[in-house]
């Protein structure tokens, strides 16, 4: 028997010197990271969050609402489902519409926010 040709990886080779520790690819922004950047990054996550929550408890209820098959009771907690899905979304949107009038009247950027800080001269 044959065992046919073998390749083998040629070894890595050693770092010598100082090692480089600086944050790397998608790591690199991490030492930018500020109470403003959190805070609009938060909002930015519950805006999306609460939108979306509210639409799935209207897909939700409407699907109660199928399945009740005439049922009082069942299509009523679907209908009071939807109503408060459809007043949540609203919410939603009302809040984003404010944040960026907000932007618009006075350039308060929220959704990018930076809070400013002393620079002595």
């Amino acid at each position: 028997m044959n065992p046919g040709i073998v390749f083998a990886a040629t070894p890595a080779p050693v770092p010598t010197g100082d090692i480089d520790l600086a944050p790397q690819g998608n790591f690199a922004n991490l030492a930018t990271i500020s109470a403003s950047s959190l805070v609009s990054g938060a909002i930015k996550l519950i805006l999306v969050v609460a939108a979306l929550l509210f639409f799935f408890m209207l897909v939700i209820g409407g699907i109660q609402w199928i399945v009740s098959g005439g049922d009082k009771a069942g299509s009523e907690n679907a209908r009071k489902r939807i109503t408060s899905a459809l007043v949540g979304l609203a919410i939603v949107f009302a809040a984003w519409a404010i944040i960026t009038l907000v932007k618009t009247l006075f350039g308060v950027d929220i959704i990018n926010l930076t809070i400013p800080s002393f620079q002595p001269s």
